[in-house]
Protein backbone atom coordinates (compact mmCIF):
# COMPACT_ATOMS: atom_id res chain seq x y z
CA UNK A 1 0.00 0.00 0.00
CA UNK A 2 1.44 3.50 -1.20
CA UNK A 3 2.08 6.23 1.89
CA UNK A 4 0.28 9.45 1.62
CA UNK A 5 2.21 12.14 0.25
CA UNK A 6 2.71 14.68 2.96
CA UNK A 7 2.30 17.56 1.18
CA UNK A 8 2.66 20.07 3.78
CA UNK A 9 6.21 18.89 4.26
CA UNK A 10 7.00 19.06 0.48
CA UNK A 11 6.14 22.90 0.06
CA UNK A 12 8.13 23.28 3.19
CA UNK A 13 11.11 22.03 1.81
CA UNK A 14 10.69 23.46 -1.52
CA UNK A 15 10.32 26.91 0.08
CA UNK A 16 13.57 26.49 2.43
CA UNK A 17 15.54 25.48 -0.72
CA UNK A 18 13.62 28.99 -2.68
CA UNK A 19 14.73 30.78 0.47
CA UNK A 20 18.06 29.84 0.42
CA UNK A 21 18.78 30.04 -3.24
CA UNK A 22 17.59 33.69 -2.70
CA UNK A 23 19.77 34.49 -0.41
CA UNK A 24 22.66 33.23 -2.09
CA UNK A 25 22.02 34.84 -5.39
CA UNK A 26 21.25 38.01 -3.10
CA UNK A 27 24.83 37.89 -1.65
CA UNK A 28 26.21 37.14 -4.99
CA UNK A 29 24.80 40.22 -5.71
CA UNK A 30 26.15 42.31 -2.78
CA UNK A 31 29.72 40.54 -3.92
CA UNK A 32 29.39 41.80 -7.41
CA UNK A 33 28.28 45.50 -6.40
CA UNK A 34 30.61 45.49 -3.72
CA UNK A 35 33.44 45.09 -6.51
CA UNK A 36 32.70 47.86 -8.37
CA UNK A 37 31.34 50.30 -5.63
CA UNK A 38 34.00 53.07 -4.16
CA UNK A 39 34.16 55.11 -1.03
CA UNK A 40 32.10 58.33 -1.73
CA UNK A 41 31.80 59.67 1.83
CA UNK A 42 32.34 59.18 5.82
CA UNK A 43 29.67 59.78 7.99
CA UNK A 44 30.74 59.86 11.79
CA UNK A 45 28.13 60.12 15.11
CA UNK A 46 29.49 61.12 17.89
CA UNK A 47 27.13 61.79 20.16
CA UNK A 48 27.11 63.25 23.64
CA UNK A 49 28.00 66.73 25.38
CA UNK A 50 31.24 65.43 26.26
CA UNK A 51 34.24 66.00 23.39
CA UNK A 52 36.93 63.44 24.24
CA UNK A 53 37.90 62.72 20.37
CA UNK A 54 36.56 65.12 18.04
CA UNK A 55 36.24 64.16 14.23
CA UNK A 56 40.10 65.11 13.30
CA UNK A 57 40.65 62.44 15.35
CA UNK A 58 38.40 59.61 13.91
CA UNK A 59 39.91 60.97 10.78
CA UNK A 60 43.21 60.18 11.96
CA UNK A 61 42.77 57.14 13.21
CA UNK A 62 41.50 56.20 9.87
CA UNK A 63 43.90 57.19 7.73
CA UNK A 64 46.77 55.71 9.98
CA UNK A 65 44.63 52.49 9.58
CA UNK A 66 43.48 52.17 6.05
CA UNK A 67 45.00 55.35 4.45
CA UNK A 68 42.83 57.77 2.43
CA UNK A 69 38.96 56.19 1.75
CA UNK A 70 37.28 58.10 -0.60
CA UNK A 71 37.59 56.87 -3.96
CA UNK A 72 38.44 53.43 -2.69
CA UNK A 73 36.67 50.25 -3.40
CA UNK A 74 35.12 48.99 -1.05
CA UNK A 75 36.30 45.51 -1.24
CA UNK A 76 39.26 47.27 -0.33
CA UNK A 77 38.60 48.91 2.70
CA UNK A 78 38.82 46.55 6.38
CA UNK A 79 35.63 47.95 8.15
CA UNK A 80 36.65 45.45 11.15
CA UNK A 81 39.85 46.12 11.00
CA UNK A 82 38.89 49.94 11.43
CA UNK A 83 36.56 49.43 14.27
CA UNK A 84 39.13 47.41 16.44
CA UNK A 85 41.44 51.00 15.74
CA UNK A 86 38.89 52.91 17.37
CA UNK A 87 37.62 50.57 20.61
CA UNK A 88 41.31 50.73 20.91
CA UNK A 89 41.02 54.94 21.96
CA UNK A 90 40.63 54.80 25.68
CA UNK A 91 38.22 57.16 25.21
CA UNK A 92 36.03 55.90 22.90
CA UNK A 93 33.21 52.57 24.66
CA UNK A 94 32.10 51.05 21.46
CA UNK A 95 32.32 51.70 17.41
CA UNK A 96 30.12 50.53 14.94
CA UNK A 97 31.88 50.70 11.50
CA UNK A 98 29.79 49.94 7.86
CA UNK A 99 29.34 50.40 4.44
CA UNK A 100 25.87 51.17 2.64
CA UNK A 101 25.73 50.48 -1.31
CA UNK A 102 26.13 53.93 -2.22
CA UNK A 103 30.08 54.07 -1.01
CA UNK A 104 28.87 56.10 1.90
CA UNK A 105 30.73 54.86 5.26
CA UNK A 106 28.95 54.99 8.24
CA UNK A 107 31.43 55.35 11.82
CA UNK A 108 28.86 55.46 15.05
CA UNK A 109 31.48 55.98 17.80
CA UNK A 110 29.95 56.14 21.40
CA UNK A 111 32.93 57.79 24.09
CA UNK A 112 33.15 56.83 27.44
CA UNK A 113 31.13 59.16 30.10
CA UNK A 114 33.46 59.80 33.07
CA UNK A 115 31.53 60.11 36.77
CA UNK A 116 34.54 60.75 38.90
CA UNK A 117 38.07 62.19 39.02
CA UNK A 118 40.28 60.60 41.13
CA UNK A 119 44.05 62.16 42.33
CA UNK A 120 45.57 59.80 43.61
CA UNK A 121 48.23 59.84 47.30
CA UNK A 122 50.88 59.81 44.51
CA UNK A 123 49.23 62.39 42.61
CA UNK A 124 48.17 60.45 39.57
CA UNK A 125 45.39 61.79 37.72
CA UNK A 126 42.35 59.63 36.02
CA UNK A 127 38.69 59.45 35.82
CA UNK A 128 36.22 56.61 36.52
CA UNK A 129 33.54 56.03 33.86
CA UNK A 130 29.79 55.22 34.38
CA UNK A 131 30.87 51.58 33.56
CA UNK A 132 33.68 51.45 36.59
CA UNK A 133 36.73 51.68 34.23
CA UNK A 134 39.46 53.78 34.89
CA UNK A 135 40.86 56.37 31.96
CA UNK A 136 43.42 59.18 31.31
CA UNK A 137 42.60 62.63 31.68
CA UNK A 138 42.04 64.17 28.29
CA UNK A 139 44.43 67.38 27.29
CA UNK A 140 41.41 68.44 24.95
CA UNK A 141 38.65 68.53 27.41
CA UNK A 142 37.76 68.36 30.86
CA UNK A 143 34.72 66.80 32.10
CA UNK A 144 32.35 68.45 35.07
CA UNK A 145 32.15 65.81 37.74
CA UNK A 146 33.05 65.11 41.29
CA UNK A 147 36.89 64.83 42.51
CA UNK A 148 38.22 62.17 45.00
CA UNK A 149 41.62 63.16 46.30
CA UNK A 150 43.08 62.32 50.10
CA UNK A 151 45.03 58.76 50.76
CA UNK A 152 43.74 56.91 47.61
CA UNK A 153 46.08 53.80 46.77
CA UNK A 154 44.55 53.05 43.95
CA UNK A 155 47.41 52.64 40.92
CA UNK A 156 46.87 54.10 37.19
CA UNK A 157 48.94 52.51 34.33
CA UNK A 158 48.10 55.28 31.93
CA UNK A 159 45.66 52.81 30.12
CA UNK A 160 41.92 51.90 30.36
CA UNK A 161 41.45 49.41 33.84
CA UNK A 162 39.47 47.90 35.89
CA UNK A 163 39.38 49.10 39.67
CA UNK A 164 41.43 46.83 41.78
CA UNK A 165 40.88 48.04 45.82
CA UNK A 166 37.38 48.30 47.56
CA UNK A 167 38.39 51.64 48.38
CA UNK A 168 38.26 52.92 44.64
CA UNK A 169 35.42 50.28 44.61
CA UNK A 170 33.24 52.25 46.99
CA UNK A 171 34.44 55.97 45.38
CA UNK A 172 32.38 55.08 42.25
CA UNK A 173 29.87 53.56 44.37
CA UNK A 174 29.22 56.26 45.88
CA UNK A 175 29.87 58.86 43.22
CA UNK A 176 27.19 56.61 40.96
CA UNK A 177 24.78 56.98 43.74
CA UNK A 178 25.36 60.48 43.81
CA UNK A 179 25.31 61.81 39.75
CA UNK A 180 21.51 59.28 40.19
CA UNK A 181 20.11 61.65 43.12
CA UNK A 182 19.40 65.14 42.21
CA UNK A 183 19.73 66.58 45.77
CA UNK A 184 22.99 65.01 46.75
CA UNK A 185 23.91 65.82 42.89
CA UNK A 186 23.90 69.66 43.40
CA UNK A 187 24.93 69.68 47.04
CA UNK A 188 28.34 67.31 46.57
CA UNK A 189 30.94 68.85 45.16
CA UNK A 190 34.16 66.79 46.22
CA UNK A 191 35.06 63.47 48.35
CA UNK A 192 37.74 63.25 50.33
CA UNK A 193 39.81 59.79 51.70
CA UNK A 194 41.24 60.68 55.14
CA UNK A 195 43.91 58.98 57.05
CA UNK A 196 41.47 56.80 58.78
CA UNK A 197 40.54 55.31 55.08
CA UNK A 198 37.15 56.92 55.47
CA UNK A 199 35.30 58.57 52.98
CA UNK A 200 34.14 62.43 53.64
CA UNK A 201 31.80 64.15 51.51
CA UNK A 202 31.97 67.92 50.90
CA UNK A 203 29.21 69.82 50.20
CA UNK A 204 28.35 73.01 48.05
CA UNK A 205 26.24 74.43 51.25
CA UNK A 206 27.79 74.61 54.89
CA UNK A 207 31.35 74.06 55.98
CA UNK A 208 31.23 70.39 57.53
CA UNK A 209 32.20 67.43 56.42
CA UNK A 210 30.05 64.50 56.00
CA UNK A 211 31.65 61.18 57.11
CA UNK A 212 30.31 58.56 55.19
CA UNK A 213 32.94 56.14 56.09
CA UNK A 214 32.71 52.89 53.11
CA UNK A 215 30.07 52.92 50.63
CA UNK A 216 28.30 49.95 52.37
CA UNK A 217 24.57 50.45 53.09
CA UNK A 218 25.57 53.43 51.34
CA UNK A 219 21.48 54.24 50.34
CA UNK A 220 20.53 53.69 53.97
CA UNK A 221 23.37 55.93 55.25
CA UNK A 222 22.40 58.60 52.48
CA UNK A 223 18.77 58.41 53.40
CA UNK A 224 19.40 58.73 57.17
CA UNK A 225 21.70 62.17 55.92
CA UNK A 226 18.36 63.41 53.85
CA UNK A 227 16.31 62.90 56.93
CA UNK A 228 18.68 64.79 59.20
CA UNK A 229 19.11 67.44 56.73
CA UNK A 230 15.34 67.83 56.28
CA UNK A 231 14.92 67.97 60.21
CA UNK A 232 17.84 69.38 61.89
CA UNK A 233 19.59 71.94 59.29
CA UNK A 234 16.72 74.23 58.89
CA UNK A 235 16.79 74.67 62.96
CA UNK A 236 20.39 74.53 63.36
CA UNK A 237 21.90 76.28 60.37
CA UNK A 238 23.94 75.40 57.86
CA UNK A 239 27.32 76.23 59.50
CA UNK A 240 26.24 74.95 63.09
CA UNK A 241 27.99 71.82 62.46
CA UNK A 242 32.03 70.76 61.93
CA UNK A 243 31.26 67.10 60.91
CA UNK A 244 27.79 65.33 60.25
CA UNK A 245 28.87 61.58 60.72
CA UNK A 246 26.74 58.91 58.99
CA UNK A 247 28.98 55.94 58.94
CA UNK A 248 26.89 53.72 61.54
CA UNK A 249 23.84 53.19 60.14
CA UNK A 250 22.00 53.16 62.82
CA UNK A 251 22.72 56.67 63.84
CA UNK A 252 23.93 60.56 63.16
CA UNK A 253 26.72 61.48 64.82
CA UNK A 254 27.29 65.66 65.12
CA UNK A 255 30.34 67.75 65.78
CA UNK A 256 29.61 70.82 67.02
CA UNK A 257 31.52 73.77 65.49
CA UNK A 258 32.61 74.80 69.00
CA UNK A 259 34.94 73.63 70.57
CA UNK A 260 33.39 73.47 74.60
CA UNK A 261 30.81 71.65 72.79
CA UNK A 262 29.69 68.20 73.34
CA UNK A 263 29.02 65.99 70.29
CA UNK A 264 25.00 65.05 69.56
CA UNK A 265 23.91 61.86 68.45
CA UNK A 266 20.67 61.60 66.58
CA UNK A 267 20.13 57.81 66.82
CA UNK A 268 18.06 55.69 64.06
CA UNK A 269 16.87 52.50 65.50
CA UNK A 270 16.59 50.46 62.51
CA UNK A 271 14.42 47.51 64.44
CA UNK A 272 11.53 49.84 64.87
CA UNK A 273 8.85 49.77 62.10
CA UNK A 274 8.41 53.84 61.16
CA UNK A 275 9.55 55.55 58.55
CA UNK A 276 12.49 57.50 58.92
CA UNK A 277 11.15 60.88 59.61
CA UNK A 278 9.42 59.61 62.54
CA UNK A 279 12.18 57.86 64.31
CA UNK A 280 14.71 60.99 63.44
CA UNK A 281 11.85 63.34 64.76
CA UNK A 282 11.37 61.26 68.16
CA UNK A 283 15.03 60.28 68.80
CA UNK A 284 16.64 63.72 67.70
CA UNK A 285 17.98 65.97 70.83
CA UNK A 286 15.66 68.05 72.09
CA UNK A 287 17.03 70.90 70.74
CA UNK A 288 15.89 69.80 67.27
CA UNK A 289 12.68 68.99 67.83
CA UNK A 290 9.85 71.12 67.20
CA UNK A 291 8.18 73.44 70.03
CA UNK A 292 5.10 71.37 71.38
Amino acid sequence: MLKRINWKSVFKGFAWIVSLAGIIVLMSFVSIKKDTVTCTNIKILIPGADNFIEREEVDAILKQSQGILIGKKLEQINLEEIEQKLKANPYIAFATVYADMNGVIHINVKQRQPILRVINASDQDFYIDRNGMKMPISPNFTASVLVANGKIMEHFSGKVDTLITKLAKDLYKTAFYIEQDTLWNEQIEQLIVDDKNDIQLVPRVGNQRIILGTADSLEVKMRNLRAFYDKAMPKVGWDTYKTINIKYTNQVVCEKNKIDSLSEVARLDSLKKKPIDTMVREEMPEELKDDN
